[in-house]
């Protein structure tokens, strides 16, 4: 078995090695013999004819069609640097760079067919093949392939030659994908991967604030990575992708015409495209046959200045694209070489003869394309003279201003030669080999070169620093360009915008200049590419149920909150101390509201106050002047200075819940209010049990004068009084009342007083209410007494009325809010301290108002209870 195979294998390779070299592998190609021979792939052309093979007979060759002037000057580029690296004394001296370069006509199908022919020699020397022919000086081994352009092609051709280990460097293969060195592990490139193209990409539709875009890409393998990549920066970024769709230049004309219509009907105006110039032409060519002219396209680097697409006819509906070029670089005497190209100084290379023909349109003698392949037009080109002038066409080839893939090439070769370089001048012991052994450069094989091209560090001759990085790649640095239209011819201008460089671990950085854009070709205003209307300042996005989070509606915002800057995602919250306008835009500080002592309420509850206590200081300065009559004497003198003091501090105690509440005033209003009225309480109760008492007792002996002695009233009234301060005490211990800003009001802060605790509150008030009942109860048990004595009856009415206030207080007090909780209870102080001084007073001071009334005339004997009646009728209205 295996002798007929190696037979088989035996005859395979005596068939190929007939014919000779040149007609191994593809047969138009470029090439040159050397000591050392390096492969090259380039583009061409742009893609293959479509032909129905059926099967019939043997299935003819694949045709390539549509020339690819940029694809020969990326091949011219190698040729070049070999040739220079040739002609260097210092670089590879004695030895000798060879070539064999081939078209890839930008399918998979025509780069393998190209790639056999670069790892035959391997493939021979690993079945030992030697005992049936010498095979070595027929089929030259390739230690190193410069190629391929796109992704999908170097995809396939580094499975290939990674079986063996062959190095291949891409000049424009930028797919993530190939950064697996798992799967490709010979593959490297002169060009970023777009990993960071992507994220370019998003970086310039985020910077203009678009959030409502259309991704396509092309089907291969650097499409799909692409994109994909692209829509998780997009979703980081909170963009929506309203059309996602892959394209290819084989589509068939229907499919063309329903992906316009897609697009055409799609509200995004912003398209990005991650595909190659040969797959997006078909639906350019749609596009502008409708003369869709409102849409902005984002190129990536891979057609961002095709010759297809950046055409003047193409630009009333192109002009304004956007686009990712590779960062330029500088080839001394490249323009040179360019322009000395010639069929007959070209021998090695046999693409100069379809290249002088398609840019002249014409045929050279000795050629089979005289028939107008591109237009299918069977007229016949003139014949070619040979004394054309390249310098006269306008042809991409000679478009040498911005080398981006040629510096690529360039770099690429110079990188192998680097490499070389190091195996030549390797001193033993110091090599990357085993036991620091070096490789002989007369017998280098490919995996020596590749393990010598992983650890290369080289200054060009621009002299920048070159060297791979871990994934055997370069740094991404992309120049942004502007398509524009050249006011000179009409032809297509790439305008440098900006640029987006990669610092390593500094991150990126994206700079573009927009006085420099001009959108759709013409205007530099920013288009508009949103899914809604940006929401106005005073609102924000509200999401719109089964929509994509980019497509909203505008809410106005709550009260209280607002938004400052246009499409705001959320409102902000105002501050506590501040609310929202009524646009709601910004925010103000609230008006800080207490019951104060400039305004008319608080000025009224005052001067009530100061009337009450003028009033009842008023009646102890009678009870003083006529201290010695014996109305006052009857009275109970004593405890009736008591008792007006205790009216005066309640008067006085409605004045400390006026004004701005702090700290102090919180912790004293409400004890001063407490101890004042249980004070006062306290002596009317004494009072109204003694005068009970002594009619009771009919005949006063000795025992009920000395049980209700002086002594032993003030001893009661300090007993019922200390209960209460002790509740304070405590109250004011366990939680003290604080100063408290209430935030809760729209457009007010209410300064009000916590009181700490409401149950301490509570038994303060209820206490008071206690002792007035009791109060009551014996004045009640007094209405029997001689009708002369109607004090017990005043007695009584005062405190119904002291109930109905404090009774109709609690309500109140709960119901209210803000500076109108002080008012309530001031007024319910001044109410009851009034009905207090009205009532109880005026049978005691009766007598001694005669007195003082006669001294001025007898003005008003006869009505001073009736006044006095009437001012605590007059606050209790004033109260309701």
């Amino acid at each position: 078995m295996s002798f007929y195979l190696n037979f088989y294998l035996h005859y395979l390779v005596l068939l190929g090695s007939s014919s000779g070299v040149t007609t191994y592998g593809p047969q138009q190609r470029a090439q040159k013999t050397g000591d050392i021979l390096l492969g090259g792939l380039f583009p061409i052309h742009f893609g293959v004819a479509s032909k129905d093979q059926d099967l019939a007979a043997r299935p003819e060759a694949t045709e390539c069609v549509r020339y690819n002037f940029r694809g020969f000057r990326w091949l011219q580029a190698m040729i070049f640097a070999i040739e220079e690296i040739n002609n260097s004394s210092t670089l590879l001296p004695n030895v000798t760079l060879g070539y064999r370069i081939f078209d890839t006509c930008n399918t998979v199908s025509k780069a393998l067919e190209a790639s056999l022919s670069f790892v035959a020699q391997n493939k021979i020397e690993s079945l030992n093949l030697d005992e049936f022919c010498n095979c070595t000086g027929n089929i030259p081994s390739t230690i190193a392939v410069v190629g391929a352009s796109g992704s999908a092609v170097s995809t396939a051709v580094a499975d290939l030659v990674g079986l063996f280990y062959i190095p291949q460097i891409s000049y424009a293969s930028s797919s993530r994908l190939l950064s697996n060195k798992n799967q490709y592990k010979s593959f490297m490139r002169t060009i970023s991967t777009d990993e960071y193209q992507a994220i370019a990409m998003a970086a310039v539709i985020d910077h203009f604030q678009w959030n409502w875009v259309i991704a396509i890409g092309s089907d291969d393998e650097y499409g799909r990575p692409g994109i994909e990549k692209f829509e998780n920066e997009m979703l980081q970024r909170d963009i929506c992708i309203d059309l996602n769709v892959l394209i290819s230049q084989y589509l068939d004309e229907a499919e063309i015409v329903r992906l316009a219509d897609r697009i055409e009907n799609s509200t995004a105006k912003v398209i990005a495209v991650f595909a190659s110039g040969p797959d997006v032409e078909p639906l350019v060519k749609e596009m502008v046959r409708r003369n869709v002219t409102d849409r902005v396209w984002i190129a990536s680097e891979a057609w961002a200045i095709s010759s297809l697409v950046a055409k003047p006819e193409y630009l009333d509906v192109m002009g304004g694209t956007i686009g990712f070029a590779l960062q330029a670089g500088q080839i001394p005497g490249f323009k040179e070489f360019l322009q000395q190209v010639h069929p007959k100084k070209s021998a090695h290379n046999e693409f100069v003869q379809e290249f002088w023909e398609e840019t002249f349109n014409c045929y050279l003698e000795d050629s089979l394309r005289k028939v107008d392949s591109e237009n299918g037009s069977t007229s016949f080109r003139p014949l070619c003279t040979g004394e054309e002038d390249i310098t006269t066409v306008e042809t991409p080839y000679l478009d040498y201003t911005h080398l981006r893939i040629s510096y690529n090439v360039y770099i690429a070769v110079y990188a192998i030669a680097e490499a070389l370089q190091n195996i030549l001048t390797c001193t033993p012991g110091r090599g990357l080999f085993a036991n620091g052994s070096c490789a002989d450069i007369r017998k280098v094989e490919a995996w020596q070169v590749l393990k010598q091209l992983r650890h290369l560090k080289f200054q060009n001759s621009m002299g920048e620093r070159v060297r791979f990085d871990e994934s055997s790649e370069l740094s991404a640095n992309y120049t942004i360009i502007n398509w524009h239209r050249s006011p000179e011819d009409g032809s297509v201008v790439f305008e440098e915008v900006g640029y987006y460089i990669v610092h390593g671990k500094k991150g990126a950085k994206l700079s573009i200049d927009k006085t420099k854009i001009l959108w759709n070709g013409y205007t530099t205003e920013v288009p508009f590419s949103n899914c809604s209307d940006d929401c106005e300042a005073g609102t924000r996005k509200g999401i719109i149920e089964g929509k994509p989070t980019c497509c909203f509606e505008c809410t106005e915002c709550s009260d209280g909150e607002y938004s400052d800057h246009k499409d705001a995602s959320v409102c902000t919250k105002c501050p506590n101390n501040s609310w929202s306008t009524g646009n709601h835009t910004s925010c103000f500080l609230k008006e800080i509201e207490f019951l104060s002592w400039s305004e008319p309420f608080g000025i009224a509850l005052a001067l009530f106050a100061v009337l009450g206590v003028l009033l009842t200081s008023f009646v102890m300065a009678v009870f003083v002047q006529f201290r010695n009559t014996p109305i006052v004497k009857a009275s109970n003198r004593e405890l009736s200075y008591l008792l007006l003091f205790s009216l005066i501090c309640c008067f006085s105690s409605s004045l400390v819940f006026i004004g701005e509440p702090q700290d102090w005033t919180c912790r004293l209003r409400q004890p001063a209010f407490g101890i004042s009225f249980v004070l006062c309480i306290s002596c009317i109760l004494v009072k109204t049990n003694r005068v009970l008492l002594v009619f009771e007792a009919k005949i006063p002996t000795s025992l009920h004068r000395k049980w209700w002695g002086m002594n032993l009233q003030f001893l009661l009234v300090f007993l019922f009084t200390f209960v209460q301060v002790m509740i304070c005490v405590v109250w004011l211990y366990n939680a003290p009342p604080a100063s408290y800003r209430n935030y809760d009001i729209d457009e007010i802060i209410f300064i009000t007083c916590n009181e700490g605790s409401m149950m301490a509150l509570g038994f303060l008030i209820g206490y008071t209410c206690l002792l007035a009942a009791v109060c009551f109860f014996f004045a009640f048990k007094s209405r029997k007494l001689p009708e002369n004595f109607t004090e017990a009856k005043f007695i009584t009415f005062s405190m119904l009325i002291f109930f109905i206030v404090w009774i109709s207080f609690v309500p109140a007090y709960f119901s209210t809010y803000g500076k109108f909780v002080s008012a309530v209870e001031v007024i319910a102080i001044l109410a009851s301290s009034f009905s207090l001084l009205a009532l109880l007073q005026s049978q005691d001071v009766s007598g001694i108002t005669f007195l003082v009334l006669t001294f001025l005339k007898s003005l008003f004997l006869n009505c001073n209870v009736c006044i006095l009646c009437l001012l605590n009728i007059f606050c209790l209205f004033f109260y309701v």
